[in-house]
């Protein structure tokens, strides 16, 4: 089907033109009949309530999530994670350097508060990763499914938020020299979320597939909406 005021080919099921944003009018009955999005736009039972302070963009990507909602289709759990302790090798590796470091150079004083000195370096060093280690581990959790991205944040008090799939724009998962030999990494989620427009996930396992799991997920969630996604 062709928009009548730029000639950009469409889809079947749309109601205003991608590229110029006008209304797309059906030639035939039988589109009205199979299409309910545009049989309501049609005939007014779409909720009007501020629509006209609305650009037409907007009122497709609603209607599209109301066709969307009333295909009933469930929700499922695709991925389920967080920090992994891979995630913080480099910090134990330079943990270690110092633990044998300082013994060396205690050598050259060979006092003995210099030996309490350092034992309590090396204590206190260990307690503190151990203590960023669990507080990471415990403060994050993430989980896909077929619909959206939940994620949670917090030790004492929780905070959940969830980003619609059909919001994001672009996926992107960085690693570290080490991070590679571990396969762990940081993946990116850029969105039209309005409280997380740059989501990151630091420390997730097996990044690579994650990252490429999200990026799937989401890309099928706007082809089953009926939405182009170079055009939102």
């Amino acid at each position: 089907m062709q928009c009548r005021q730029c000639g950009e080919e469409v889809i079947q099921e749309a109601v205003f033109c991608h590229r110029c944003g006008a209304r797309v009018e059906a030639d035939s009955e039988a589109f009205s009949e199979t299409n309910p999005i545009g049989q309501d736009y049609r005939h007014g039972t779409a909720n009007n309530s501020g629509n006209e302070n609305r650009s037409p963009a907007e009122r497709f990507r609603d209607a599209a999530a109301n066709r969307s909602r009333d295909a009933g289709e469930p929700e499922h759990t695709l991925w389920e994670g967080g920090y992994s302790s891979k995630a913080m090798l480099s910090r134990w590796l330079l943990s270690m350097v110092v633990t044998f470091a300082l013994p060396i150079g205690g050598i050259w004083w060979p006092r003995g508060y210099v030996w309490l000195a350092i034992a309590a370096i090396i204590l206190l060093l260990w307690a503190y990763q151990l203590l960023v280690l669990i507080s990471r581990r415990w403060s994050v959790h993430y989980r896909l499914t077929n619909q959206r991205f939940i994620h949670e944040l917090g030790v004492f008090r929780r905070v959940t938020d969830r980003i619609e799939l059909i919001d994001v724009n672009d996926i992107t998962f960085e690693q570290g020299m080490i991070d590679r030999l571990v396969r762990v990494g940081t993946i990116r989620i850029s969105s039209n979320d309005r409280s997380h427009p740059e989501l990151t996930l630091a420390g997730i396992e097996d990044v690579a597939h994650v990252a490429g799991l999200i990026d799937e997920t989401y890309r099928a969630e706007r082809r089953r909406r009926g939405l182009l996604v170079e055009d939102l």
